[in-house]
């Protein structure tokens, strides 16, 4: 029996986790005294017998001292209980429940408090029940509080704290994360070498067997090198490489499957689960790239660039198409002006040979090419590798046809202009790079502008055939430019293109040109201060070049006397002088002044040119007057008034026909017409009544009506009736044509003409033939026309058709006076 708490305290952490085990204590008369529980159970299985907790006992205040409270020691309550529920796991009583009636009740989480109704207590027996089965994942332990009351509601006992544990038991299984787990690791890595971590958790308590998780490998495929390549370490799930000889090259991926077990492992008696790793081992480059021959060989034209010539092929067992793969080629020997670089295939990774630079077979017949292969990565460091793959590469250049060249293009040749036609300038000769064959040149012209050169087809020489002239158009700053053609006999033939570019010098076969040749001076201001109104500034222009162009030289002929008598030139500087007057009154007119220009050539050159001076009245602006123009122009007063008065003639003119037009078309449209207007049907509507049906029209044939393309039937046929209306048969007779009339005149007399010309030509349709037409059917709803009779009572005259033309003259002769029937 213990009465101080602190001691009963140590004794509780004695008692085993198991509920069933635990020693029970409840006071009587002040003291605690332990319960045991028994073994009524008759599997041997220990049954619990339910404590009673009873209210601390309190001494009332005096000056001795006063106990304390006890300490009530958890209640332990073990997870998924199978029951039967409600469960009993303590009673509660107080002291003072023998003098009164005390009411029992519980507070807290799991009481009143959610969870509500976990725990539930009799309120008259004090019994403390749990009601159902306890989950120590989702809670592990509770906290209650205990009262005591009387029947009025009155405390009669402190609160006392309950705390209930619940055992964890081995509840869960330890969970991996994932199903699937991705390492990887390099090849050719050491024994202990880390590769990845697995863990699993276990929602059971971590601080006892149930929830401490162990890992061991189940499996590992393949087995190669060695089953047993990884291993892992049971407590952390760390794998790390067992064994050395991890080859990608063999084996690119390892499936493990890993196990993990809690009860440390147990087991028999451990809950487990698994999950799969898979380990890729990581290429490193360990295998440099070989030639799959030690020679190769390509051929390649001559003057031909960027094309493929030979393919080399490597072996590389690493992973493709990485940094450790890939190839990369070098020549080291074989190329010295650098012809050849080896390219790269990003595909195949193959070596291809290119030329970069023209080959030329006379110079070079075959390349022996020394090609070296390694990879973009290096090596690993420990790798024993023996020295770079190496390969001899044979070239052979194929020798082809090439072109002609001209050694110096373009070709400049110096000459004076004016050469005469048929001298020789040069001879514009080509090469034939083709040493090795013996092969004719020939030559044409491909561009000559001026068509001044020939060249000789064997040779080249070049023979002008025309004088060659500096100022020509075709020369631009001094040369002239032909292009010439040079093709050989190969085959096929090739051709090479050659200029040649004369440069002519210049000589002095040009006389200057007086410039202006029109110009004017104003009488006016001769008697102002302005000097320079009756003064011209002249110069000249020359086709030749310095210096055979100025400084020139003005001067005025001394025929006829009175140009120098009247006009004076006077020099400026070397390329312009002044043409001055000398007389003080120069009358209204054009004046033409001659003048002499020379050049400065050697020997000169000089030009007689004459220009126009107008003199002329001026304004205070210096401009001509119009009197002052026209005066001189050369017009004299007369003249002009001549002209003023036909022009006044000629508006007469225009205004007497335009009246004469308004006056007749007045009158024509006041002349009456040939017809009355009420006639007139020319512009009117005419309707006619709808003819009705029933006849059988329907089917005929419509080609008997229609009008023949040729007359040779109707020629050949028999005399008889003929079935269509055609056109006679015989000579048509010439009539002459009707005069056109000049002016239109009136329309009457235009229409009795038209009519005339008609009836007076015996070919105009209709013919005088007769007419057979189809049958057209039977059933008219229209009756006999032979019942109708003339209106007319009398006998009728048909004399008149006589005017009616020959057209009319057969019925004139039936019903005309003449006849008889």
């Amino acid at each position: 029996v213990f009465e101080e708490p602190l001691l009963v305290s140590l004794s509780l952490q004695l008692c085993p986790l198991s509920i069933s085990a635990c020693l029970h204590f409840t006071r009587e008369n002040g003291f605690l005294s332990p319960k045991v529980a028994s073994k009524d159970d008759h599997h041997g299985k220990p049954q619990l017998r339910p404590s009673v907790i009873t209210f601390p006992w309190q001494r009332r205040p005096s000056a001795g001292r006063q106990k304390r409270d006890w300490v009530i020691p958890p209640i332990n309550v073990p997870e998924n209980s199978r029951g039967p529920f409600p469960q009993m796991l303590v009673r509660i009583r107080s002291d003072q429940d023998r003098d009164i009636q005390i009411r029992y009740s519980i507070t807290g989480a799991g009481a009143d408090q959610p969870p509500n109704e976990v725990y539930s207590i009799d309120p008259v027996a004090g019994k403390m029940f749990v009601t159902r089965p306890l989950d120590r994942e989702e809670r592990s332990s509770y906290h209650l509080r205990a009262h005591a009351v009387d029947m009025n509601g009155n405390k009669v006992e402190n609160p006392i704290d309950l705390y209930i544990y619940v055992i964890d038991m081995n509840d869960n299984r330890p969970e991996f994360r994932n199903q699937v787990y991705n390492g990887s690791v390099n090849e050719g890595t050491r024994p202990g070498t880390y590769v990845m971590s697995l863990t699993a958790n276990d929602a059971d308590d971590d601080t006892t067997a149930n929830g401490m998780v162990r890992y061991r490998i189940l499996s590992q495929s393949p087995h190669s090198p060695i089953p047993n390549m990884f291993t892992i370490n049971s407590e952390t799930g760390d794998i790390v490489t067992m064994a050395a000889g991890l080859d990608r090259e063999k084996v690119s991926q390892y499936t493990i499957i890993v196990q993990a077990t809690d009860m440390e492992g147990n087991l028999n008696f451990g809950l487990s689960n698994t999950a799969t790793a898979l380990i890729s081992v990581t290429d490193v480059n360990d295998n440099p790239p070989e030639f799959t021959s030690k020679t190769f060989s390509g051929e390649v034209p001559e003057n031909r660039v960027n094309i493929v010539v030979a393919n080399l092929t490597v072996t590389d067992l690493d992973k493709p198409h990485t940094r450790n793969w890939n190839a990369v080629y070098r020549i080291v020997s074989g190329d010295p002006s650098g012809h050849f670089i080896v390219r790269t295939n990003p595909v195949t990774n193959d070596g291809m040979v290119t030329v970069v630079r023209p080959v030329d077979y006379e110079m070079n017949r075959a390349f022996m090419l020394k090609v070296v292969v390694s990879n973009q990565e290096d090596l690993a460091s420990d790798i024993q590798s023996s020295l770079q793959s190496t390969a001899g590469v044979t070239i052979s250049v194929v020798d082809v046809n090439e072109a002609p060249f001209f050694p110096s293009n373009p070709k400049v040749v110096r000459f004076e202009e004016g050469v005469p036609a048929g001298t020789t300038l040069t001879t514009f000769a080509a090469t034939d790079p083709d040493r090795f064959v013996h092969q004719m040149v020939r030559y044409s012209k491909l561009n000559d502008p001026a068509s001044w050169l020939s060249i000789n087809v064997t040779n080249g020489q070049i023979v002008t055939t025309d004088v060659l002239d500096r100022e020509s158009v075709f020369v631009k700053n001094n040369v002239y430019e032909a292009t010439f053609l040079a093709a050989d006999n190969g085959s096929p033939s090739t051709t090479g293109t050659g200029t040649l570019q004369i440069y002519l010098i210049d000589v002095n076969d040009n006389a200057p040109a007086l410039v202006p040749r029109e110009a004017q001076i104003c009488e006016r201001l001769r008697s102002h201060s302005n000097a320079n109104g009756n003064s011209i500034n002249i110069t000249a222009s020359d086709a030749d070049a310095d210096p055979n162009v100025g400084p020139f030289i003005f001067e005025l002929p001394t025929h006829p006397p009175s140009i120098r008598r009247n006009w004076t030139v006077s020099r400026l500087n070397g390329d312009y002088a002044q043409l001055r007057l000398r007389i003080q009154h120069l009358d209204a007119g054009v004046y033409d002044v001659p003048v002499v220009v020379s050049d400065s050539g050697n020997p000169p050159l000089s030009s007689r040119s004459v220009i126009k001076v107008k003199a002329c009245p001026c304004d205070e602006h210096g401009d001509c007057t119009v009197a002052g123009a026209v005066a001189a122009a050369g017009l004299g007063t007369g003249a002009i008034i001549a002209i003023l008065i036909c022009i006044i003639i000629l508006l007469i003119l225009v205004l007497i026909f335009v009246g004469w037009i308004k006056r007749r078309e007045k009158e024509r449209q006041t002349k009456q017409l040939l017809i009355d207007p009420e006639d007139d049907v020319r512009d009117n509507i005419l309707k006619y009544d709808e003819e009705g049906g029933g006849e059988e029209d329907q089917d005929y044939d419509l080609s008997q009506l229609q009008q023949p393309e040729s007359l040779e039937h109707i020629i050949s046929k028999a005399s008889g009736v003929r079935r269509v209306d055609e056109r006679p048969a015989v000579a048509e007779a010439q009539y002459p044509t009707r005069p056109t009339l000049p002016h239109p005149g009136d329309i009457g007399d235009f229409i009795h003409e038209g009519l005339r010309a008609a009836d007076n030509d015996p070919t105009a349709p209709p013919y005088d033939s007769l007419l057979v037409f189809d049958y057209e059917g039977s059933g008219s709803t229209a009756g006999s026309v032979s019942s109708l009779d003339s209106s007319s009572t009398g006998d009728q005259d048909y004399d008149y058709l006589d005017d009616w033309g020959p057209r009319f003259k057969k019925l004139a002769d039936m019903y005309g006076s003449g006849g008889d029937d």
